[in-house]
């Protein structure tokens, strides 16, 4: 009977390994190749451009230029579609006279390879050394802005590098805290080998942070989000917004764009 039961909880757990390791490799990215839009499709000019990672993958991605931009906004998208969803996005931040630099990660849209957490933080940090090499941006101010699984990636990438903002917009803690969210009553931090982990990154991080997040979102708890603020050092900002985790956005409208103008004045761009 013990021999049963011992045998019944082996393939139990087993089972929960595999099903974890399975939606860890699957339930996190969700990237599509054909880019349906583009910035042209908005009436906005645009560079499409190439860059290589340190582990050479050949990444894809949208310069959009200014004439006299106030700075330059790096955009770390989230984990599903690729930069043919974001136009929109790209649209309010070029209103905003930045230069935008949105890129697709390896494995989304036209970008090579397969994605990972820390291919995800090479491929950020093949996107700001892009921008360090254009000579007609190396000396504007560069400002790191990452939505959903992109803020993640954005505040690691502020842990590593000499930037002078960061903007993140529905970050969750750690993929660990998700899990749990996700999955209760499972032993997920024993399982799960992705980290993710915004919440250690963010206390190293001493330069201007404005973290936005609903308090309707339905995939990233906004507690996540007051808990990112909380732990962040100053000086930061805190953008509470309306609304589910992909319309938050849209039902904010121009305020949206007003908070961000707002927030870079303030600290970035003073007379």
């Amino acid at each position: 009977m013990l021999g049963r039961i011992f045998l019944a909880v082996l393939i139990f757990s087993s089972f929960i390994f595999a099903y974890l390791r399975y939606f860890e490799s699957k339930g996190i990215y969700y990237p599509t190749k054909d880019i349906s839009l583009s910035p042209a499709d908005i009436g906005i000019k645009y560079e499409d451009i190439f860059f290589t990672t340190e582990d050479g993958a050949r990444l894809n991605g949208w310069f959009i230029p200014q004439e006299k931009p106030r700075g330059t906004l790096l955009f770390c998208h989230g984990n599903a579609g690729n930069i043919g969803d974001r136009v929109e996005f790209v649209g309010i931040f070029y209103k905003l006279n930045l230069n935008v630099l949105i890129f697709d990660y390896r494995g989304y849209g036209r970008s090579q390879g397969r994605p990972s957490e820390e291919g995800l933080y090479k491929d950020a940090q093949a996107a700001y050394r892009y921008l360090l090499s254009r000579k007609d941006i190396n000396k504007s101010p560069i400002i790191i802005y990452g939505k959903s699984i992109g803020a993640n990636v954005a505040i690691d990438l502020a842990s590593k590098v000499n930037t002078v903002a960061l903007i993140v917009d529905s970050a969750f803690t750690s993929a660990c805290d998700m899990g749990r969210k996700l999955f209760p009553y499972l032993p997920v931090k024993w399982v799960i080998t992705v980290k993710f982990d915004a919440l250690a990154k963010i206390k190293e991080i001493n330069i201007p942070k404005l973290i936005i997040h609903s308090r309707d979102d339905e995939i990233v708890p906004f507690k996540m989000g007051q808990r990112l603020f909380e732990a962040a050092p100053q000086p930061k900002e805190f953008y509470p917004m309306r609304g589910g985790h992909n319309e938050a956005i849209f039902i904010a409208g121009q305020e949206y764009a007003s908070r961000i103008d707002k927030f870079l004045s303030k600290y970035l761009f003073r007379p």
